[in-house]
């Protein structure tokens, strides 16, 4: 996975059961980010975060999409229970994180186990990867994300 590649379709349900696809944001930026666990104390803050700069995005001219491998009822929860303001996709199978490549193995405590590498693809409106972020640290990150849209739109 590279800058400059098409970024890989998929398909996958919202919060509300309705199956969504890449290709329908062609002519759109997305912020394609995928994060381990709803409502866990990394995963709100980032939630918030890109929520409150939500009105920046979307003067942009981009939508925000959060993948993790959590369900669509847990969605439905953390969407209400945080109030999130864009779409959460629910991979359990977790077939687009393993095509994108953030399904890793991590490890916590000397425990080896397999869960989502928090990462983010801005992909522009041809459907292409502008920008990677990998092992994406919570603190600031919406904000990095809007600096380099804001930049690549120029």
């Amino acid at each position: 996975m590279s800058t400059g590649q098409n970024a890989p379709d998929f398909s996958l349900k919202n919060q509300d059961g309705v199956e969504i696809s890449l290709r329908d944001f062609k002519g759109k930026w997305v912020v394609l980010y995928f994060y381990p666990k709803d409502n866990t104390s990394g995963c709100t803050a980032e939630a918030c975060d890109f929520t409150a700069a939500l009105p920046d995005f979307k003067e942009l001219d981009a939508v925000i999409l959060g993948v993790s491998p959590d369900s669509v009822k847990s969605h439905q929860n953390f969407i209400q229970k945080q109030n999130i303001a864009f779409t959460l996709l629910s991979d359990e199978e977790k077939e687009t994180a393993k095509i994108y490549d953030v399904w890793k193995k991590k490890s916590m405590y000397g425990r080896e186990y397999m869960g989502v590498e928090r990462s983010t693809f801005l992909i522009d409106p041809e459907g292409k990867i502008a920008k990677i972020w990998r092992k994406v640290s919570v603190k600031g990150h919406a904000d990095e994300v809007k600096t380099a849209l804001k930049a690549l739109r120029k």
